[in-house]
Formats: structure tokens, sequence, C-alpha cells
């Protein structure tokens, strides 16, 4: 599996308003770029426009794989709603992908996975009787099925507590090592935990990149780069500021 860089480049707007002015983002292939800013500023927006999702605002521009192929059908997406099908037991809403295209589930490798994020015993549960980090769990385990070249996260790891979320965010780079990801996150620790690029996004700019630390990812969480570079990133993210667009983060 070859998984692709990706630049985008141009304007995003939402109607009359542009959301993103002068955007020029690469994402590297095969590697973790972070997302972060304000919420309302268009992370999500801009996730959904690589995943092709439907969304109100417009890429006035480009938008390219550098190895030339369509993105369509090479993008699993976490959102930050779990989105979990409520009649259905955890194990069959990992395989929902399956179900949807009409191929045979591969229970073990859902179960596997269930079995990696901790809830292989609730596996037979259906999502109203998981509490939210499980779900968020499934939700994740979910994504990890697809087994797609690029993978969105968006504030995946947000309703776990904080053990479970190093063990999910070390789980998850492990098993994407080698995948394009994008990562949307509000946490500046666990941006300077996984990222290989970071950028800002807002501004006259679009998007502004944000130094990470040398070592490869995941880092130790009480590595002290992650606090150095953990607290320049603070001092950036205080002066930032969200326009009104009247759509989520």
């Amino acid at each position: 599996m070859t998984s692709p860089g990706i630049a985008l480049q141009g304007a995003v707007h939402l109607n009359e308003t542009i959301l993103l002015p002068n955007l020029r983002l690469a994402l590297a292939a095969g590697r973790w770029t972070v997302l972060l800013g304000p919420s309302g500023v268009g992370k999500t927006t801009l996730a959904r426009l690589v995943a092709g999702l439907p969304t109100g605002a417009q890429l006035e521009g480009t938008m390219r794989a550098d190895d030339g192929a369509p993105l369509d059908g090479r993008v699993a997406v976490m959102a930050q709603d779990d989105q979990l099908l409520p009649w259905s037991s955890a194990l069959a809403n990992v395989c929902i992908g399956s179900r949807l295209r009409g191929t045979r589930p591969d229970w073990t490798r859902a179960r596997a996975l269930l079995d990696a994020v901790g809830l292989l015993p609730l596996a037979e549960r259906k999502p109203g009787r998981l509490s939210t980090g499980q779900r968020q769990r499934v939700a994740l385990a979910r994504t990890l099925y697809e087994d797609r070249p690029v993978v969105v996260l968006d504030e995946p790891f947000s309703a776990l507590d904080p053990v479970t979320r190093y063990a999910m965010q070390d789980l998850a780079a492990n098993l994407l090592t080698g995948r394009t990801v994008i990562l949307i996150t509000h946490d500046p620790q666990e941006a300077m935990r996984l990222a290989y690029a970071a950028f800002l996004i807002g501004g006259p700019d679009g998007a502004s990149a944000v130094e990470t630390p040398s070592s490869p990812a995941p880092r130790p969480a009480d590595s002290p780069e992650i606090f150095a570079a953990q607290a320049v990133l603070l001092r950036r993210l205080t002066g930032a500021t969200a326009p009104d667009t009247g759509i989520a983060a």
C-alpha cells in the first residue's frame, strides 16, 4: 500500500465568507500531520475536503495527491462524533464499512482490533451500554479496520482519560505507521507527541507551520523536548482568534 502526500492550495470559502485565504498546505506522505487552531477556524472543514465528504465550504484552488491518483476511496475518517449505530454491537460497528460495501466482514481482524483497544470483552455490547470513552475506542477500531492509506482523525482521543489516551495514541501511531494521517486536536501535548509536521490553521496565510520535535513519534509524554515545543505552541495558540463562521472546527 502506497500512502500519498497531499497538497492543497487556494482559498476555502463558505458562501461569501472566505474561511482560509492563501492556503498552502502540504501533508507529507506516510507521516502524521497535525492541524491546530481555535474552534470554528476550519480544521474539520479542511479534513472533510480531503476525505471528499459533504461540507458547506469549497476549495477554490487545487488538491492533489503526489501519486497522481484520485483520493476517492483511499481515505478513512474518524469523526468527532463516534457515529456508532445504536442497534448494532461494538463488534458489528467495527465492521460496518464491510457491510455497507456488501463484502464479507473480517471478524477475526475486527476482534483483534477490539482486543487492541481493550474492548474485546465488550464486543457484543451495544453503544448505549458503553461509556463515552469506550465508544470512542470502538470508533478508533472501526477506522483502523478500514485499512486506508490516508486517515483523518478528528479529535480521536478527546473523551479518554490520560492513561488510556496515551495508550491509544501509541496504538494508533503503531498501527498507522506508513499512512498519511491528518490529526485534528486542541491538545498541544498530543500534537507534539505525534506530529511529524503541524500547522496552525487560520489567519491571513490560511495555515502556518509549527515547529515540532525532531525525535521520532510517538514521543514519551515526559520528554523535555515535548514540554519545550508545547510551550512555544501554547504561546502561539493564546494569541489566535477564530472568525465567526457558523461552522464547527
